[in-house]
C-alpha cells in the first residue's frame, strides 16, 4: 500500500455493530474527513497546552503535528496509524531549563538532541529486530508503561479540567458516553466529537442563561469568569505565519533533557503495541521505524522553534471507541493540522474550549488510554500471582501515576512517567535476574493466601 491507496471498506457508509475499518481501508472521502477533523479535535488540547506551557508558539506546534504524523505515515508505509502531536514530556524539563538561565532556544535544542538520540535508538532497533524490544519491554513491562502513561494525565483533567466547570464536565462525559454506546453506524464512530460540540454549545447557553460561573480559571485561580472566552477569537487574524526560532545547544540543559529518552522509547513501543493488539496486526516489524520517524519528527519540529513530538494517546483513545483504524483518517487529520495552524483565528477557537467541557472528555479517553494496558496484560496472559511481573509494575505504576519524583542535584530530577518507567524497566530486569542467579522459585503473592483459606474452608466444611 505503502500508505495510499485505501480499499473502501463496503460500502463506505454502513458499518455492522463491532465493526472495525482496517489501516488499509476507508470510508467514504467525506466520513473520512469527518474522522480526521475528531482526530484533530482529540489531540488539540494537548497539543495546545504543552507549547502553551513551554512558551511556545501553538500554532507552530499544530501545524509542526500536521507535518510529523506526515512523516510518520510515510516512514511507517501507511501501516501504523498514529498521530503525533506536541510532547508532554518535556513540559518539566522546561521549567528546569528555564530555572538554569536557558532560553527558548535552549530548550529546543535540549529537545533537538533527545529526537536525534530517539531515531538513532530506533535505527538500532530497525537493524536488530523488535526481539530487542522485546527482551527489554516484555508484556508486563508494556502493559505497565501503557497504563501509567494513560493514567499519569488524570491529574491533569482533575486539577486542571474539571475544577473549572464541573456540572458542564459532568455532563459532557455523561453525553459522550451515550453516544458512545447508544448510538450506531457513522453517528457512534464520531462521538467524541459530538461530546465536545455538546459540551461547547452548553456552556454557550449556560454563560447566556446562568451568568458567569465563580471557579478555577485556565491559570488555576478561582474568579467568576464566562466558560467560554472569545474575546481571543475577536483579535486573531484569519491567516498568520506562526513564530519561528533557532535552537542553541547547552550541555547542562542536554543532560536534563536525555532521561526522557527512556520514557520516550517506552511510550512508543507501548503506543505501537497498543495499536498492534487494536487493530489485530502485529507491528514489531515497524517498531524500530515508528521510533525513528517520532524522532525525526521531533528534530524537525524542534529546528524551527517548535515543540517535540510523541504518537499521541488521545488518538489511540479515539480509535479504541471508534474502532476505525484507518490511516487515511490520520492523513486528513494531518492536512486540517496544516491548515488550521496557518489560521491563528482557529487556534484561538480552539483555545476558548472551555476546560469543563475538555474535563468530560478526557476523563474518557485517559481512562481508555490506561485500560489499553491491561488489555496488553490479558492477552498475553501475564500472570501478576508472580512476584517478578506483580511487583515492578505495581510500584512504578503508583510512582508513575502518583507523581513521585526522585532529586539526584538541585537542577536534576526524575518523575511521574520517566521515573515511573525506569522503576517498570530496572525492577524487572533486576528481579529477573536475582532470581535467576539466587535459583530461588517463590509462591504467588496475590493468590497463595487466598488458596490456602479457600482449601482450609472446604476441608472444615
Amino acid at each position: 500500500m505503502g500508505g495510499f491507496g485505501w480499499k473502501l471498506h463496503g460500502d463506505g457508509k454502513h458499518l455492522r455493530p463491532g465493526e472495525v475499518v482496517k489501516p488499509g481501508e476507508r470510508l467514504t472521502w467525506g466520513r473520512t474527513a469527518g474522522l480526521g477533523a475528531q482526530h484533530v479535535v482529540s489531540m488539540i488540547g494537548a497539543c495546545f497546552v504543552a507549547p502553551v506551557l513551554m512558551g511556545l508558539d501553538p500554532n507552530l506546534a499544530l501545524m509542526a503535528s500536521g507535518v510529523a504524523t506526515i512523516l510518520f505515515l510515510l516512514l511507517t508505509r501507511g501501516r501504523i496509524p498514529s498521530y503525533l502531536g506536541s510532547s508532554l514530556s518535556f513540559v518539566g524539563v522546561s521549567a528546569v531549563i528555564a530555572g538554569q538561565g536557558g532560553d527558548l532556544g535552549t530548550l529546543t535544542g535540549a529537545m533537538l538532541v533527545v529526537g536525534a538520540s530517539l531515531a538513532a535508538c530506533g535505527i538500532v532497533i530497525q537493524i536488530l529486530g523488535a526481539r530487542i524490544i522485546h527482551a527489554v519491554l516484555p508484556p508486563a513491562v508494556t502493559g505497565a508503561v501503557v497504563m501509567l502513561i494513560g493514567f499519569n494525565l488524570a491529574p491533569v483533567t482533575a486539577k486542571t479540567y474539571w475544577p473549572q466547570d464541573q456540572w458542564t464536565a459532568l455532563a459532557t462525559m455523561l453525553a459522550t458516553g451515550l453516544a458512545l454506546v447508544v448510538l450506531r453506524g457513522f453517528w457512534s464512530r464520531i462521538a467524541i466529537f459530538l461530546g465536545l460540540v455538546f459540551g461547547y454549545a452548553l456552556s454557550w447557553v449556560l454563560d447566556r442563561t446562568a451568568g458567569k460561573i465563580h471557579s478555577a480559571d485556565g491559570s488555576g485561580k478561582v474568579v467568576d469568569h464566562w466558560r467560554i472566552d472569545f474575546s481571543g477569537v475577536a483579535n486573531a487574524d484569519w491567516i498568520g505565519v506562526p513564530t519561528f526560532h533557532a535552537p542553541n545547544f547547552s550541555a547542562s540543559a542536554i543532560l536534563v533533557a536525555l532521561p526522557v529518552l527512556v520514557a520516550l522509547i517506552a511510550e512508543n513501543a507501548g503506543h505501537v503495541k497498543a495499536v498492534g493488539e487494536m487493530t489485530g496486526d502485529p507491528l514489531d516489524d515497524k517498531m524500530g521505524m515508528a521510533i525513528v520517524a517520532d524522532g525525526a519528527a521531533t528534530m524537525l519540529s524542534t529546528a524551527v522553534g517548535g515543540p517535540a513530538t510523541t504518537t499521541y494517546a488521545e488518538n489511540i483513545g479515539v480509535m479504541a471507541a471508534t474502532r476505525v483504524y484507518s490511516t487515511a483518517a490520520y492523513w486528513a487529520a494531518a492536512g486540517f493540522a496544516l491548515l488550521f495552524g496557518l489560521c491563528p483565528k482557529f487556534g484561538a477557537v480552539v483555545a476558548a474550549i472551555p476546560g469543563g467541557v475538555l474535563g468530560g472528555i478526557t476523563v474518557i479517553l485517559y481512562g481508555m488510554i490506561g485500560l489499553l494496558g491491561a488489555q496488553i496484560w490479558v492477552r498475553n496472559k501475564v500472570d501478576f500471582a508472580q512476584p517478578l511481573n506483580l511487583v515492578p509494575a505495581a510500584a512504578g505504576i503508583v510512582v508513575g501515576i502518583g507523581g513521585v519524583s526522585l532529586k539526584f542535584t538541585d537542577n536534576f530530577e526524575l518523575s511521574g512517567i520517566a521515573l515511573g518507567t525506569l522503576i517498570v524497566l530496572t525492577g524487572y530486569h533486576a528481579l529477573r535476574w536475582l532470581s535467576r542467579a539466587a535459583g530461588t522459585q517463590q509462591p504467588p503473592l496475590l493468590d497463595g493466601g487466598t488458596t490456602e483459606y479457600d482449601e482450609g474452608a472446604r476441608s472444615s466444611g
